[in-house]
């Protein structure tokens, strides 16, 4: 699979990573089974974070993930916003995915300036984090984010090493949303890493439908998949994090072999089929 540079960093990312919702209401042998094949598959990149399935994702994942450990870039987040709480957290994620250090420790889902207040300023997860970096537990700082607002603050307010934020064909085109952090981000020479790649639609149930574990519709088909993917990829996109299922990855990972430059017709192309389309999220 082919891997990208993170930011200023000297890491080098499978455009695939591995998004740990996959874990959620699946059993050890799924988890170690997917972890298999994802790492023959060329992913090196994996996505963790402790309140998936309230705890199930790292239940499953840390022994699954151990055996490779030494091998992947392994990314950690945390929905704390004060130091202690954050430290805590991290302290029992460590422990959670037995392993001694993260590669990437993130903040997760910021969405308000409140939020980004409370992070940045005293005693607030970011003091945390840095204290962290300097005892080894961590290599790299970053962020993931759910609005606008939220991300450009934080790119301002701290040299962070990566952003992780919603970027896909729908809501960049139907809902104007992601070019200004793609800009923020590249000025400051951060990696940029994607969520949400396949991600098609609002839903007004948040867990029907085919995707139970995702909260939206994602693309139908494996050539829309396809599309998504290529999309996004041909941002200065690091690598995309799959959604919450495993049937989502393996369209990712057989599409990646597919995918080529866009020219401008296809561009085109793309942005018309998004006509009419709801977007997740939107600026508009």
């Amino acid at each position: 699979m082919n891997k990208r540079k993170l930011g200023k960093t000297e890491q080098l990312l499978s455009v695939v990573g591995f998004g740990a919702i996959i874990f959620v209401n699946e059993n050890k042998k799924f988890a170690q089974d997917s972890v298999s094949r994802a790492i023959d598959s060329g992913i090196n990149y994996f996505d963790m974070g402790p309140g998936y399935g309230n705890g199930q994702a790292e239940e499953l994942g840390g022994p699954a993930i151990k055996p490779y450990r030494n091998k992947i870039f392994l990314a950690e987040k945390t929905g704390k916003r004060t130091k202690n709480e954050a430290l805590t957290e991290l302290k029992q994620s460590l422990v959670n995915m037995n392993t001694d250090y993260f590669d990437l420790y993130q903040f997760h889902a910021v969405k308000t300036l409140e939020e980004v207040k409370i992070l940045t300023g005293p005693n607030g997860a970011l003091e945390g984090f840095i204290e962290a970096q300097k005892q080894g537990l961590i290599r790299y700082l970053g962020f993931s984010a759910h609005s606008e607002e939220a991300a450009l603050a934080l790119i301002k307010q701290f040299d962070f090493d990566s952003v992780l934020y919603p970027l896909n064909f729908v809501a960049w085109h139907q809902g104007h949303f992601g070019q200004s952090v793609i800009d923020a981000a590249k000025e400051k020479e951060m990696g940029i890493l994607a969520l949400k790649t396949l991600a098609k639609t609002s839903r007004e149930n948040r867990h029907e439908g085919n995707w139970q574990k995702a909260w939206y519709n994602p693309v139908a088909t494996y050539d829309e998949a396809k599309t998504a993917l290529n999309w996004t990829l041909s941002l200065p996109v690091t690598s995309c994090v799959s959604p919450s299922h495993a049937e989502l990855l393996w369209w990712m990972v057989d599409a990646e072999k597919e995918i080529k430059p866009l020219s401008k017709d296809d561009k085109v192309k793309i942005s018309n089929t998004t006509k009419g389309v709801n977007p997740i999220f939107s600026n508009l």
